[in-house]
């Protein structure tokens, strides 16, 4: 009797695991589009962040069409290459290609003054994980019109810092070139003069998030070199 009641008991446990298996299974696929709607939405929002508009999950998708008119993705020569979404584009995962074979979008925007921007993706690490965000620049090709930053994990009223409008905006108007040259933007422990045309002071107390952010800076905008040197109005 009681090794019946042990295999009952075994086989019950068995059929709740593959039950409750069932459940979570179901539910993530049932998730999974709500879910990659949301990432969408966040994706837009950010984007248009770059370029100083705000938008809500409401309105996101109409302001990205008002404001975002164009999206294209370039190879590391500049040149244009067709049958891929730049919106699709997986930064992370065209990182691990060699350069010379790596898909990088280019995304226009139109901003109420009238000013012509382009929207460049960056990814890196930071501190506790990845880090990513979005660079608009002037029709120069080279100053910066705006930035958003994200992160996954940094560290809270540290390297979380990155997110933040005071940080952010150390970069309008700043430059990427000089003299001709790419220099793209450093971000210095112990401070940088308004006056320097490619430094930003960095997070106190973030110095691996901000130096992360410095390279992911540079190794993501270089890839750009020949499209920006090419294109400048």
């Amino acid at each position: 009797m009681k090794e019946f009641s042990n295999r009952y008991i075994y086989t019950f446990s068995i059929i709740m695991v593959v039950a409750v298996a069932l459940l979570l299974s179901l539910a993530a696929t049932i998730l999974q589009p709500m879910q990659l709607r949301n990432l969408e939405i966040e994706k837009k929002k950010s984007m248009l962040e770059s370029i100083h508009v705000i938008a809500t999950k409401a309105d996101a998708e109409d302001l990205y069409d008002k404001y975002i008119t164009e999206s294209y993705v370039i190879n590391s020569k500049g040149e244009k290459q067709e049958g891929i979404d730049a919106f699709d584009v997986n930064l992370r995962a065209e990182q691990k290609k060699p350069a010379e074979e790596q898909y990088l979008p280019v995304f226009k925007a139109f901003p109420d003054d009238g000013e012509k921007v382009i929207i460049l993706p960056v990814e890196g690490k930071g501190l506790w994980g990845p880090i990513w965000g979005y660079v608009a620049l002037r029709s120069d090709m080279n100053t910066i019109y705006g930035v958003t930053f994200d992160h996954k994990g940094e560290t809270p009223g540290l390297g979380a810092e990155i997110n933040t409008t005071p940080f952010e905006s150390m970069f309008n108007d700043k430059t990427i070139f000089q003299d001709g040259k790419f220099v793209s933007v450093g971000v210095l422990k112990g401070g940088a003069p308004d006056s320097d045309p490619h430094n930003v002071d960095a997070i106190s107390g973030g110095t691996i998030t901000s130096k992360g952010l410095e390279a992911m800076l540079s190794d993501c905008l270089v890839k750009y070199n020949e499209y920006l040197s090419t294109n400048k109005n």
